[in-house]
Formats: structure tokens, C-alpha cells, sequence
């Protein structure tokens, strides 16, 4: 019998991990703190259930997200899909078992989300989002980096730092649930 890509077990995750990116999110933008902590909950679905369910998890949080208090976010959905499809492309080859496996894999999860993220950032803001990453855009151009450098050079050192946090404290709560919990996600596998 085939497994059921939306369980009732699937859907709660989503929506529980929607909730935790948009609090997290919230929580950063409101204290303009130049890291975001709005995708623990789009790794944590990307572990547990995959790299198709981590990529519909960060579209939904972005576009709900946008459409409930911050439109800026819609336009980065993109960088969420990103952000749940290498998360569950490295949790299901093994990335997510050791932390010095996690940390590189938040280095990982940081140059496609650059590769995404910087045109996106350039072209539709002008490296202007109204993060507290912003002041490094505005510095860095104001000692002479061109606008994309700028951006690029912000996105990686912010999203660096974000998301090898992201990932670790995603390892450490997953390694931590009980097993009556994990017992429903086989792909528990991937984190112990």
C-alpha cells in the first residue's frame, strides 16, 4: 500500500510549522535583528516529511504570511520553496544525522537561498527590504560595493548565521521529541 503524501499527521506538522516560522519571523522583524528565524518550521517539515513538503510549507508561510502582515514576504517565497527543498534533499541524504553535518548544511542551505534571494532582493527592492540587514546593504554600498555586491555580500553574511542556527536548533528539538511522537515520520532516520 502506497503512503499518502498528506497524512492527517502531514497537515498538522504544516500547519503547526507554518505558525512557527510566522513567530518566529515576527518575532525578528519586530526587534530588527539582522538574522530571520522565520524557516524552523519549513526544515522542520523538510526533515520529517520531505523535500516537496518543506518547499509547500515555505510557499504557504510566505504567501499566508503576506497576505496578513507583511506583503514583502510573498514576494520572497522563492527563497522558502529553496530553503525546504535543500533541507529535505540533504535531511533524506543524511546531512541532518551529526551536527557538524547539520552546520555545513546550513552553509549549503545559504548559497541556494543566495542564488535566489539577491535578484530577488536587487530587482524588486533595491536591496531594500526592511530587515535589519538593511544597514549592512546601505554601508557596505555607501564604501563603494556596487548594489549587488552589496546585497549578495548581506544575504550570505546574514542568512550564514541564519540558517546554521535555523538548522541546528531544528536538529536539537527534533533529536529531543519523544518516540511516541516520531513513530509517525519515518524519516526520523535522518536525524539520529
Amino acid at each position: 500500500m502506497a503512503r499518502r503524501p498528506f497524512s492527517s499527521q502531514s497537515l498538522v506538522l504544516i500547519v503547526i510549522a507554518i505558525a512557527i516560522n510566522m513567530i518566529g519571523g515576527q518575532l525578528i522583524s519586530m526587534l530588527k535583528l539582522p538574522i530571520f528565524l522565520d524557516s524552523i518550521g519549513t526544515l522542520i517539515s523538510a526533515v520529517l516529511l520531505g523535500p516537496f513538503i518543506g518547499m509547500l510549507t515555505g510557499l504557504l508561510t510566505n504567501l499566508l504570511w503576506g497576505l496578513l502582515t507583511d506583503p514583502i514576504a510573498a514576494a520572497f517565497a522563492p527563497v522558502a520553496m529553496v530553503i525546504g527543498l535543500v533541507a529535505g534533499w540533504l535531511a533524506r541524504a543524511g546531512w541532518f544525522r551529526t551536527l557538524p553535518k547539520v552546520i555545513v548544511s546550513g552553509v549549503v542551505i545559504t548559497l541556494a537561498v543566495t542564488l535566489v534571494a539577491v535578484p530577488l532582493r536587487t530587482a524588486l527592492f533595491g536591496g531594500v527590504t526592511g530587515s535589519g540587514a538593511d544597514l549592512f546593504v546601505a554601508w557596505m554600498h555607501s564604501m563603494g560595493q556596487n548594489l549587488v555586491e552589496s546585497v549578495a555580500l548581506t544575504v550570505i553574511g546574514a542568512n550564514l548565521v541564519d540558517k546554521i542556527l535555523t538548522a541546528i536548533i531544528v536538529w536539537v528539538l527534533l533529536r529531543r521529541l519523544p518516540l511516541r511522537t516520531t513513530r509517525h515520520f519515518p524519516a526520523m532516520s535522518a536525524v539520529r
